[in-house]
């Protein structure tokens, strides 16, 4: 009798288990559809920021272009190109010149936690040259690296990197040797044949 109990209560844990919903990988969708093959998307964040204790670098524009696709149904990228409109900085003296982004392709990841969904971008790295006769930092080449990981909303269709976003994510950058935070929020629109079709992450 026992034993018969024991194979009932066994035979009703797994059916449990198989009826439990499996949480899916966040995948990259256009209009609704999970997409297939590749696609290329660009954007651009106005007043985008890197700050650190010692170190604030605006710059009025970055746009980025982006070759997104689904592995086994979970969202990958790489980051493909990067630019840098109007840089300045808050060192008295010091100007930036040139600014860009380098070891391209950074690599894309899609990380859901909870309800939110995030774009993480690996291997970050970032060069700034500064000048400038009275800069503290004169003829420094000063580098951004890491990663950072940016929380999607689908309904506008955007993504931002904020300290919230990259304590959620577990991501981080340095710059001088100290802890840098990034500050933006970044447009998407497909250029490829998705053009003009809704970019949501599942």
């Amino acid at each position: 009798m026992r034993t018969a109990v024991l194979t009932g209560l066994f035979a009703a844990m797994a059916l449990a288990a198989s009826a439990s919903p499996v949480s899916a990988a966040p995948a990259w969708k256009f209009n609704g559809t999970e997409l297939t093959g590749s696609e290329t998307i660009a954007g651009d964040a106005v007043l985008s920021n890197f700050t650190s204790a010692a170190l604030t670098v605006t710059c009025k524009k970055m746009h980025y272009t982006m070759t997104i696709k689904n592995v086994s149904g979970t969202g990958k990228g790489e980051v493909t190109a990067v630019t840098f409109t109007n840089c300045v900085n808050n060192l008295e003296g010091c100007t930036i010149e040139p600014i860009g982004a380098e070891k391209l392709p950074w690599a894309v990841n899609l990380k859901t936690i909870a309800t939110n969904r995030y774009v993480l971008f690996e291997g970050v790295k970032i060069a700034m040259f500064f000048n400038g006769p009275l800069c503290v930092l004169g003829e420094t080449l000063v580098t951004i690296t890491g990663s950072a990981g940016g929380l999607y909303d689908n309904p506008t269709e955007t993504f931002a990197f904020s300290s919230p976003s990259f304590s959620s994510t577990g991501t981080g950058l340095k710059m001088l040797g100290q802890a840098t935070q990034w500050n933006g929020a970044f447009t998407t629109e497909a250029t490829g044949g998705h053009s003009g079709q809704a970019l949501t992450i599942s």
